[in-house]
């Protein structure tokens, strides 16, 4: 909290007297010392000076990115920081960028409704990215209909986010780890209710906004901030959107079940795997955490309101006394908000392609990504021989959804869950310890010798560390697994 006090006690903590400038990557490169560091992340740069003293990391990893841009690194050891918030007042400007055409681009910027028709890609991008998208658009008496063009066949509903409000519209699709985005300032103002429809045979996705009032746009917008532009996805910031609090049920003696709903004009699906960032102001000051999200329930017979078309999002959410973020969460009323952010993770559905034995291990709350794995896997997955799960916590009144857990083994003969703990009582017969080589090997049994198998590790981090290293000498291939480390 000392740095929160040093950034509102008005010093110039840029040493350029409040002014942003725009910095070339000469300049940036100057700037490579303790006492004079300034580091770019996504194409802000801040000079990290002041701050040097107070990062939890120390100042050496600081130093990592000094004169350069620090964006890869940083996503590496702690995407989730606001790093926005807690920078704000070290931001010396923005990277002075020089336009990139691609070597092939001959025709002259064409302009369509005040809108450029094609994605303006850098060189890399044109090299080594996937065929460049484009979008246009049309219009009834009722309707305008934004058509985006990815030209790639493994979209999806869950591909696709869209967030709008009166004249605000910002479309993302994310395709082969990069992000097309529209964003746009429309022309008149459109209902909060709209659709989404994909046609995943062609990559083509159709956004249909209700007009406020009936009459004929002469043009689409105008463009506002990266419209029309394609990035890698790992480039690309968080964007939030303010989610209310539906319900919150307790689940164990410290961990509670949270439902979010998505405001009415946000189109949001968050994809198997991945997880979402949670926003709070607390003391003035934004803290972001990143929760995955579950299902509902793990049984079938239990399913999300008929009404939700997907405007539900639940969470699974332990409450640390001590901590920061969750206790302040945990006061939140029916009917307060939580911002949201966009998807972000690396696992893919491809993973699962022809699978036949599935293995999951998790720790605690690392068992939250399992939730939606095992129920997609024991439902969608038609060469699926068998799925395991092995659930490591402290105590039997640490285990989340023990008697779900134990009711699905019960009805699908194919999945089978074992739970291990370090601090049982004596009456407890079932396996103890920690993750180790033994109850790895003995677990870890495929169906015959050649099976098509995916191991998924989740929980604390001295848990997934050691659990790939003994993954590693049981000669498991990096194929095989997947971690999960937000």
């Amino acid at each position: 909290m000392d740095w929160i006090r040093l950034t509102k006690s008005a010093k110039d903590l840029t040493g350029l007297k409040g002014s942003l400038i725009e910095v070339t990557e000469e300049e940036l490169k100057k700037h490579n010392k303790k006492d004079d560091c300034w580091i770019c992340i996504r194409g802000c740069v801040y000079n990290v000076s002041p701050y040097m003293e107070y990062h939890p990391g120390g100042q050496d990893e600081l130093m990592k990115a000094a004169g350069s841009d620090g964006t890869d690194l940083f996503d590496q050891v702690h995407r989730w920081v606001n790093y926005e918030s807690m920078l704000k007042e070290c931001m010396v400007g923005r990277m002075a960028v020089k336009p990139a055409v691609p070597k092939d681009y001959r025709e002259e910027k064409k302009v369509l409704n005040g809108m450029l028709p094609k994605s303006q890609l850098t060189d890399t991008l044109a090299k080594e990215g996937p065929i460049s998208p484009s979008y246009d658009w049309f219009q009834t008496d009722s309707l305008v209909t934004i058509v985006k063009y990815i030209k790639q066949k493994d979209i999806s509903l869950h591909s696709v986010i869209v967030d709008h409000q009166y004249d605000f519209f910002r479309a993302e699709t994310i395709f082969k780890d990069y992000s097309y985005l529209i964003h746009i300032g429309l022309s008149h103002e459109v209902q909060e209710d709209f659709s989404v429809r994909v046609v995943e045979n062609v990559g083509k996705i159709e956004i249909a906004l209700k007009k406020k009032e009936s009459t004929s746009w002469e043009c689409l917008g105008h463009p506002l901030e990266n419209h029309n532009s394609l990035i890698p996805k790992k480039d690309t910031g968080l964007y939030y959107r303010k989610c209310q609090l539906i319900s919150k049920e307790v689940v164990t003696h410290d961990t509670k079940l949270l439902c979010l709903m998505l405001p009415p004009s946000t189109h949001l699906q968050v994809p198997i795997g991945q997880h979402v960032y949670l926003k709070l102001t607390i003391a003035g000051t934004e803290i972001v955490k990143p929760y995955t999200p579950v299902s509902e329930s793990l049984l079938s017979d239990c399913k999300e309101p008929v009404l939700s078309n997907h405007k539900y999002i639940y969470f699974l959410i332990k409450i640390y006394p001590a901590g920061l973020f969750t206790p302040q969460l945990d006061r939140l009323q029916i009917g307060d908000f939580v911002s949201i952010s966009n998807p972000a993770g690396n696992f893919k559905i491809s993973q699962f392609q022809e699978l036949e034995d599935l293995f999951l291990l998790a720790a605690g709350t690392g068992f939250t990504p399992m939730v939606r794995i095992l129920k997609y896997a024991l439902t969608k997955i038609s060469s699926l021989r068998k799925a395991k799960l092995m659930f490591f916590n402290k105590t039997e009144d640490d285990i989340i959804w023990r008697s779900q857990l134990e009711k699905s083994a019960c009805k699908d003969k194919r999945f089978d869950v074992e739970f291990v703990l370090s601090a049982p009582t004596s009456e407890w017969n079932g396996k103890r310890g920690h993750i180790s080589p033994s109850l790895l090997s003995e677990f870890l049994k495929r169906s015959f010798d050649k099976s098509r198998i995916l191991i998924c590790i989740c929980g604390p981090t001295p848990f997934t560390e050691q659990g790939l290293r003994l993954l590693h000498d049981l000669n498991f291939s990096k194929d095989e697994i997947h971690s999960f480390t937000a």
